[in-house]
């Protein structure tokens, strides 16, 4: 059983040192400064937390408002260990629910091909491509985005 945290606004130091421990096991790296900074500094940012029934951490989604309109799902991962088991893609439902209640309209995300699990993920949630561009260090980065639709009543979530 995984529970999701919810963290709206400026981060407290306990949810900065979860996502800069999450970020070092995921990524093999320490949180660089433009983490620490875009944490501090973006508009609208929700950081969502995953954990096990007993407390532990398993993975982390975050996202902050883009333009009026539009929800950046900017950062995210989950543990190997813990990979598979639909955390990812609770973390996604949640974010997106979430920008859905707040008045976005659509969520755009950026990932590149040696992200493949990710990329699918976002492909079997909805999301189209609709551009890539190359980064300063050479490789492509893919551009995608989902439309954000209002729920008719009664209807479920997708995997309900």
């Amino acid at each position: 059983m995984i529970r999701i945290l919810e963290k709206h606004g400026l981060p407290d130091d306990a949810t900065r040192q979860a996502v800069f421990f999450l970020h070092e096991a995921i990524f093999g790296k320490p949180a660089g400064k433009k983490v620490q900074e875009r944490l501090n500094t973006v508009p609208d940012l929700l950081v969502l937390l995953a954990e096990t029934a007993d407390g532990q951490l398993a993975g982390f989604k975050i996202g902050y408002r883009q333009d009026p309109g539009t929800y950046y799902s900017w950062l995210g991962g989950v543990l190997t260990e813990f990979r598979r088991q639909g955390i990812a893609e609770a973390l996604m439902q949640h974010q997106h629910e979430w920008a859905r209640r707040q008045g976005y309209l659509r969520i755009q995300t950026k990932t590149m091909n040696r992200w493949r699990s990710m990329l699918i993920l976002n492909i079997q949630s909805g999301f189209d491509i609709i551009g890539t561009y190359q980064g300063m260090d050479g490789s492509v980065r893919i551009i995608l985005q989902k439309e954000l639709k209002e729920k008719r009543q009664g209807e479920k979530s997708k995997g309900q």
